[in-house]
């Protein structure tokens, strides 16, 4: 799950545009050719689906496979990443208004005996204000890299279908120095979302996993979205994903579709599809999933550059033209994903991306198929593509 989120692409991205009509719909033919860029920056294929002020649209743009002569399915399912970071979220909101959980108790209280400073609070954990170590690798002040468990290259590769368990993953977190002292700045950090599913097993004896399914998944009828847990598959149609790197001086692209995502676990493991993501962010905008405090709570933001701000497991992205979207994105090895949608639900978008042969080890690469894939959310929300 990339840390940089939305926002430091999107401030990239969008400093210095002219501010269009905001009150102007998206034309289709600049969706089609938005979608083109993110195939031309380095997708094997995409697909979307959006509402607007013109009604609902799905389309879906490049291959199934690479070499394949199918196109990518307009509702196939897909890996979402960080996207489980707001199931989560809404998950401990909802244990916060049954008074089972305080977002300001220390987080400790909630959690095994990891030694965790007592400063660091279940807010700070949803926020990424806690200053704790991300497991899948950090950056120091001094701008070097202290590097996580594998994720990149042929070693991710070699251990793609490798079990972690949670606990081992918080540990090896907490064996490195924290970042800062807890709710003095913000760093995004997949280690707070292991904290925030222990939390959840701790609170109700169950599984965090189990609590998402009863809580959200069952009542709004997303069966097409799964916690895969060590399974590698994902079930019905879907596109394939790539992971393209350098060994031994040799450019190889591995089908990386199939991969165990217990290194994710409650910060990204998630199997969804772009319809019950668009039920999911519409639930949970329009208080059916959160009362009115708790939802107040998850949306009050903490602001990262002028046009982006993190609340609780859930982003807040504001475009040129003036509007702002709440969601998330996600990024797993062969994927990346957006969920967002206007806060009174006018206009929704959700991206799957599958990537081919681009490296996303470098940051060039990486930061030209997010640059593609934020223009396509601007062609939605503000309805131009310049």
């Amino acid at each position: 799950m990339r840390k940089s989120i939305v926002v430091a692409v999107a401030a990239a991205l969008l400093t210095g545009m002219v501010a269009p009509d905001a009150t102007a719909a998206p034309g289709r033919s600049d969706l089609r050719q938005a979608m083109d860029e993110i195939i031309t920056a380095g997708a094997a294929g995409v697909q979307v689906r959006l509402h607007d002020s013109r009604g609902d649209w799905m389309g879906a743009a490049g291959k199934r496979e690479l070499g394949g002569r199918d196109g990518v399915p307009v509702n196939g399912r897909f890996r979402a990443g960080s996207v489980t970071k707001t199931f989560v979220a809404t998950v401990v909101l909802q244990l916060v208004g049954e008074g089972k959980v305080k977002l300001d108790d220390p987080a400790s209280r909630y959690l095994p005996p990891f030694g965790l400073d007592e400063r660091i609070t279940v807010r700070m954990l949803l926020q990424h204000t806690s200053g704790l170590f991300d497991y899948t690798g950090d950056v120091k002040s001094d701008g070097s890299v202290e590097p996580g468990i594998p994720l990149s290259g042929q070693e991710f590769v070699d251990k793609r279908f490798h079990t972690y368990s949670k606990r081992d993953l918080v540990k090896f977190a907490l064996s490195k120095p924290a970042k800062f002292a807890p709710g003095t700045n913000w760093s995004y950090s997949n280690t707070n979302y292991v904290l925030a599913g222990l939390l959840i097993e701790n609170v109700t004896g169950t599984d965090w996993a189990e609590q998402v399914e009863h809580r959200i998944l069952r009542p709004l009828g997303l069966r097409n979205t799964s916690l895969p847990g060590t399974n590698p598959n994902i079930p019905g149609p879907h596109a394939h994903g790539y992971l393209g790197y350098q060994h031994g001086g040799a450019r190889r692209v591995v089908d990386i579709t199939r991969q165990n995502l217990s290194w994710g676990n409650a910060a990204g493991e998630i199997i969804s599809t772009t319809a019950d993501l668009d039920k999911f962010i519409t639930a949970l905008l329009g208080g059916k999933l959160l009362a009115p405090a708790q939802l107040a709570e998850m949306r009050k933001v903490r602001s990262l550059s002028p046009s982006g701000a993190y609340g609780l497991g859930l982003a807040q992205m504001k475009f040129p033209c003036g509007i702002s979207v709440l969601g998330h994105n996600g990024g797993i090895q062969g994927y990346r994903s957006d969920m967002f949608s206007t806060a009174d639900s006018s206009t929704r978008y959700e991206v799957s991306v599958t990537t081919a042969a681009v490296d996303l080890a470098d940051p060039a690469q990486e930061q030209r198929l997010e640059a593609a894939k934020l223009k396509l959310g601007k062609v939605i929300v503000c309805g131009e593509a310049g």
